[in-house]
């Protein structure tokens, strides 16, 4: 029994330590994985990256799971409209979309990464102009890129994706000229996380992303 208790006791103690050393931002917050690196402020200094892929709730919320991402906001790109709301958006007249900025650390992660990311895993980028039950231009899957050199990386993981046959459809995903980012309206921010800390349960569609996971 003392030999079966001392083995219970160094088994949690390695775990514990495996948890505390290699790995950080595995542990589930908030019904969800949060990534290591994550900060509650946007850092100075650092690469950005923007992605549209239907609802910003969700793309959001699969970007704070990895890690060297250090900050992610929502907000709206692509129109013409100065300064709009979300609710001059779900109109789908004033062309922007709903995108998220990932604000990332390039020793641990690439924007390279980010897109392939984007193109596989973060939503599905064989939807025109919708992402599952969210329809209309404001949920399309586009790319922003910054300069020419994110252009360029954008385009060859597309083309990467297509030769592969990743996907069972073609890729729409269009790629667009970067413009003003208008930051969205703080409920729309992390709001998987928000609604959780105030309702004590997970939102359903973090329940339902985690049921197709497995």
């Amino acid at each position: 029994m003392n030999n079966f208790f001392g083995i219970l006791v160094l088994t949690f103690a390695a775990f514990a330590l495996f948890l505390f050393i290699g790995g950080k931002g595995m542990a589930h917050k908030n019904g969800f994985r949060l990534g290591g690196d994550l900060m509650n402020e946007k850092p100075e200094g650092y690469p950005t990256a923007v992605f549209a892929g239907g609802c910003f709730w969700c793309t959001e919320s699969e970007y704070r799971a990895l890690d060297g991402v250090l900050f992610t906001r929502t907000g709206y790109m692509g129109g013409e409209l100065e300064n709009p709301s979300y609710e001059d958006i779900t109109t789908g007249k004033t062309g922007h979309a709903e995108v998220i900025e990932i604000t990332f650390d390039p020793d641990k992660t690439t924007y390279k990464m980010l897109v392939e990311f984007f193109l596989t895993k973060a939503h599905d980028p064989t939807q025109l102009n919708r992402q599952n039950v969210n329809v209309g231009t404001q949920y399309r899957s586009a790319i922003f890129p910054e300069d020419s050199e994110q252009e360029a990386i954008a385009k060859k993981a597309i083309e990467y994706i297509e030769m592969n046959n990743i996907h069972d459809s073609p890729i729409v995903t269009a790629i667009e000229p970067y413009g003003t980012f208008w930051e969205a309206e703080d409920y729309h921010q992390q709001y998987y996380e928000k609604y959780e800390v105030a309702n004590g349960t997970p939102h359903v569609n973090v329940v339902m992303k985690q049921g197709k996971k497995r």
